[in-house]
């Protein structure tokens, strides 16, 4: 019989919950609340006592290398490489790992190559970094000089800078070509410039993704022996070069 007695139905004892003239009060703590929140608040006072002891028995003649390229800024500890990158950037470091970030760098450059190729639609705007680039070969100077674009393409001369939708001359002689009105032209200006700002946020966000990766990498190969400074990078930071070894 002793054998049955677990298996007989026990009374269940359940925790009262919060009265409903106290609702203002919110949350009636359990037990297992107070597990919870005793463990957290033991656990801090743990470290705050080893940290008490560390700075008790601390060397004020201690020194090592990381101070020189460490400061205080406003109360907070700054290393000098995290000065170079966004807090975006840095959050990243701390809770994820590369593999994390090169998948994040595939993804963002897959979308930059989806809006340079939706940016063939772009208007020219003037300037010699946007305007296309075409290379024509010549026989000779004369030609150089003599050389008319319009006639080359042989579209209009109002037409040459364009990047798209370039008729030729024949085309226009040949066809009515409806003229846009003025909303579908106010409404193409607006989308042009939602894409031009979502890929210059897009290439920041490379810019920064590939610092990240570099930085990460440079910390992890940093923690092994050999490593030697060289000089500094484009921003300033310590470049560092290791001898090669033969991996077995």
């Amino acid at each position: 019989m002793s054998s049955l007695k677990k298996f007989a139905p026990r009374r269940e004892h359940k925790e009262r919950g919060q009265l409903a003239s106290r609702k203002k009060f919110g949350h009636l703590e359990k037990h297992k609340d107070y597990v919870l929140r005793a463990r957290d608040y033991n656990e801090k006072q743990k470290q705050l006592k080893r940290l008490r002891e560390r700075a008790a028995a601390r060397n004020p003649d201690e020194f090592y290398f990381n101070m020189e390229r460490s400061q205080m800024k406003s109360g907070q500890h700054i290393e000098e490489r995290n000065e170079m990158l966004s807090p975006e950037m840095l959050r990243l470091m701390e809770t994820q790992d590369i593999t994390y970030v090169k998948m994040q760098r595939d993804i963002n450059r897959r979308n930059i190559d989806r809006l340079k190729n939706e940016m063939h639609l772009l208007d020219s705007s003037g300037s010699s970094s946007s305007r296309p680039q075409h290379t024509v070969f010549v026989d000779s100077e004369q030609e150089v000089n003599e050389f008319d674009p319009a006639a080359y393409f042989g579209t209009l001369p109002e037409f040459v800078d364009r990047k798209f939708n370039r008729p030729k001359v024949e085309t226009l002689e040949n066809s009515e070509i409806a003229r846009p009105l003025s909303e579908d032209l106010r409404r193409a200006a607006s989308a042009r410039q939602i894409k031009l700002r979502e890929l210059k946020d897009r290439l920041e966000r490379e810019t920064q993704l590939k610092r990240a990766e570099s930085e990460m990498v440079i910390r992890r190969a940093m923690k092994e022996k050999g490593k030697k400074k060289v000089g500094t990078d484009m921003l300033g930071l310590a470049v560092y070069k290791w001898r090669a070894e033969r991996k077995k």
